[in-house]
Parts: C-alpha cells; structure tokens; sequence
C-alpha cells in the first residue's frame, strides 16, 4: 500500500460515548453574527456612515487576513503558485465565519473616532496573531476582538470609552498621551473629560452618547440579541445576567464606600459602558471559557467582581481587559474543577438489608 493510500485509509478514534447533531461552528456563527445585526444596525442610525465604515473595515481586514494566512501556510505560493486554485478552494471548504465575527465585534466594541487604519490594524492582529498563529479556529488562548481592541487603546491610546461615575457618564479623552496611559488614564485622569447627564432611558436606547464605543450604546440592541442567542440555545440564559448584575452590585458597593449606600445606582452601573456586549457576545465565546457548569459560574463572578472592582479605580471601561484576564485563567479554572465526563452516571449505593 502506498504512503497516499494509507494517508486517505486513516480514521479518527475517540472513546464512547458519542454525541451526533447538526449544529455547527459554521451555523453558530451565523447565529452570532444574527444577533449582532440590531447593535450593528443602531450603531450605522447614531454614528451614520462612519460606523458603516468601521463596520466594513473591520470584517473585510478580517476575513482577508485569514485568507492570506491560509494561503501562506497551506503552500499557496510554492511552484510558482501551481497551487492556488487548489488552496483557495480548500480555503473555501473550511471558511466556517469566525473571521466574520471576530471582525464584526471588534468594530462594535471601537470608539466612534477611531481611524479607518487603526480598525484595519486591529482586525489584522486579533486574526493573524491571536488566532492564526495559534492554530486557528477552536485554539486560541484569548478572546481575538478583546485582543485586538486591547492592542489598539495601547497603541494608539484610545479611549476605553463611556462609564457612569457617580450618577453621571463620564467619557474620557479622545487621544491619551503616553504618560497619561500609564500614570492617568489608568487611575482616572485623563487629558480631556466631559460630563453628559443621562437618565435610565438614554442608558438603554444610546442615544446621546457620542464618544462610546459604536454598538455598545443601545443596550435595547444587545438585549435584542441575546434573546435570540437564549432561543437558539447558542448560549445559557444565567451566564450573562449574572455578569451583569452581580457586576452592578459590587459597584453600588463600592460607590459605598464613599458615601451612603444608593441601590437606585444600580441599573445605571449595568447599563453604563460596555458591560452588556462584553457579557453577552464575548465572555460567552466557547473556547476562551470554562467547559463545565461549575467553572462557569467561578468563570462569569470572578469576571463580574474584577469588572466592577477595575472600573470603580481606574474610572475607565476596561470590560476587553477583563474579558482577556479571565481568558488566561481559563486553563486553571478547567484543570482544578473537572467537570462531569459526557455520558458519567453515579453508581447508586445498595441499601443495607434491614434486619
């Protein structure tokens, strides 16, 4: 038998039992990226064609991205590229939307001002260094979109965005200097502040809050789609939720601390900056967190706690570094909480014989 025909015989065996279902990494995709149509769509009615070109942008940079890397490694250019053709369709073949996604959640998760090239940067780097370069699709260690949106507030000292301090929004300089990034803008100073009042509703819907990030404004959007996400049983209903709220009421708590306790704060600090989308489309992902129940729940309140305690000291939306932290302990809070192996039934115990 020839080294092809025993490379074409091999067959994958894993240990029973096994589970068969139609849904796949392409078709869950899908789904996400469905139910980030209503924050995408708000974002294009509050910041008009900017945001649309931020939005393009970023899933374009993506997806072509990835499809350099593929090209490249898969030997697209050997022999005078006798085999592209072969490896575009390859390529083709396994295009599963990842790239699609990660590119569209980056665009969301960006300040309304941010360059056209620094969008393009992000979406390169969240792809060909967070997740190409480690194997691609299911193996990177962190979150890309997270990743990447981490890479441009260093590089290019962007806002980390709007949050709610003390009753009011507060939305932090356009640009940081270096010295400001390290000693300011990470204790609360900035260069530039301005204060918006906005009640409950605004919170909601986003309208009036100019310099946020573009879909993690209207909190009615992101609602839209976790709904969807719940239905389609892409995510758990609780994991989201109890991010959110144990998150806001850690930070009444805090606010506490310097004065008198106000539970009315509450819904203000859940709403405010990007609290909502981080919880409902990026701390969900799949490979970037825990596999079991029990290191979920560890997973989402040690995010919840770090979130609000973060954001309560350094006056900055920091929900990407958080989300990128919780990411790197997410090996650690799956090797010392194991979940129940697929198919496991605990061996009930015989009853003594009554005498």
């Amino acid at each position: 038998m020839t080294k092809q025909a025993e490379q074409t015989t091999q067959v994958a065996v894993s240990v029973p039992p096994h589970i068969r279902g139609r849904r796949t990494t392409r078709g869950i995709m899908l789904d996400v990226a469905i139910a980030l149509l209503p924050s995408a769509v708000m974002a294009c009615v509050y910041f008009h064609l900017y945001a649309l070109m931020l939005l393009l942008v970023c899933i374009a940079g993506a997806v072509a991205t990835e499809f350099v890397y593929y090209f490249v490694a898969k030997g697209g250019f050997a022999k005078k590229c006798s085999r592209a053709g072969e490896v575009v369709k390859s390529w083709t073949r396994q295009f599963d939307c990842t790239s699609v996604v990660t590119g569209l959640i980056l665009a969301l998760i960006l300040p309304a001002y941010t360059e056209w090239y620094e969008a393009l940067l992000g979406s390169v780097f969240a792809i060909a260094l967070v997740k190409m370069l480690f194997g691609g699709t299911g193996k990177n260690l962190v979150n890309p979109a997270a990743a990447g949106r981490v890479f441009l507030f260093i590089s290019f000292s962007l806002s980390a965005g709007a949050l709610l301090v003390d009753g009011t929004l507060t939305t932090g300089s356009t640009y940081l200097s270096g010295t400001l990034l390290s000693e300011g803008a990470l204790s609360g100073g900035s260069s530039y502040q301005e204060t918006i009042e906005l009640s409950l509703l605004q919170l909601f819907l986003g309208n009036g809050v100019a310099t946020a990030a573009i879909g993690e404004t209207c909190k009615a959007a992101i609602f839209a789609g976790y709904l969807y996400l719940v239905v389609r049983k892409v995510i758990k209903w609780w994991q989201p939720l109890l991010c959110i709220a144990l998150s806001g009421f850690v930070s009444v708590c805090l606010a506490a601390t310097g004065g008198t306790f106000d539970i009315t704060l509450f819904p203000d600090y859940c709403l405010s900056g990007g609290l909502v989308f981080g919880a409902v489309f990026m701390a969900t992902d799949y490979v970037t967190s825990p596999k079991g129940t029990y290191g979920q729940l560890v997973y989402y309140v040690a995010l919840a706690l770090l979130t609000a305690i973060l954001r309560h000291f350094t006056h900055i939306e920091i929900m990407s570094f958080t989300i990128l932290l919780m990411n790197l302990l997410t090996p650690l809070i799956d090797t010392y909480i194991v979940r129940r192996p697929f198919g496991y039934k605990r061996e009930k115990k015989a009853k003594e014989a009554v005498r």
